[in-house]
């Protein structure tokens, strides 16, 4: 588990750097549309479950726009408390944050009487990345868990080119993604 924490504690730092050392303008740019493979798996009615990024995390926003104007509903994250179970709820409007409050993590969530959903698709944040769809996520087992109870689920890793690693220490829990965009490339799809 040590190897996992100083792994994470070094992607987080190197994932910081890169994000650093781009311009603003050009950060403006990436993760605007899914490639046409991707959209290609998505079915026309799927539920999108998406998150809402920090600042050192591939942006979402763009994503959300995307599949929002493309008919779809819409999911965040929500915690009712920090050791509560992962849902998704409805998130209605990604142009507008009034529907939005602070979750137990400080990261904005649906508010408690949006509607419970679960996602067709599941837009993943992650750490690390290996070119055959491993994850390696934040340490708290959210997405693992979730997925691990929605195995049907698509599951795509959005990530820095720099994430990208040769390989991961996995653990039979960590689920694996359907695919990972990049600013520059498409990894997978691995399953579908």
């Amino acid at each position: 588990m040590n190897d996992k924490q100083n792994l994470r504690r070094k992607l987080r730092k190197a994932r910081r750097q890169h994000v650093d050392g781009l311009p603003g303008v050009t950060r403006a740019l990436l993760f605007r549309r899914p490639p046409a493979p991707l959209t290609a798996l998505i079915p026309q009615d799927a539920i999108i479950g998406l998150y809402q990024a920090n600042d050192a995390e591939a942006p979402t926003a763009s994503y959300a726009d995307f599949f929002f104007e493309g008919g779809h509903t819409l999911a965040l994250p929500y915690f009712s408390r920090k050791d509560s179970a992962m849902e998704f709820r409805a998130h209605a409007d990604p142009f507008d944050e009034t529907g939005l409050e602070a979750g137990p993590f400080d990261i904005l969530q649906p508010r408690s009487g949006a509607d419970t959903l679960i996602p067709d698709v599941l837009f993943a944040p992650l750490l690390g990345f290996t070119q055959t769809g491993a994850r390696l996520g934040q340490g708290g087992g959210h997405y693992d868990r979730w997925l691990a109870k929605h195995p049907d689920t698509i599951a795509i890793g959005l990530a820095w080119d720099a994430q990208l690693v040769e390989s991961l220490p996995l653990e039979p829990h960590d689920a694996s993604l359907t695919a990972i965009v990049t600013p520059t490339r498409l990894y997978g799809p691995f399953h579908a």
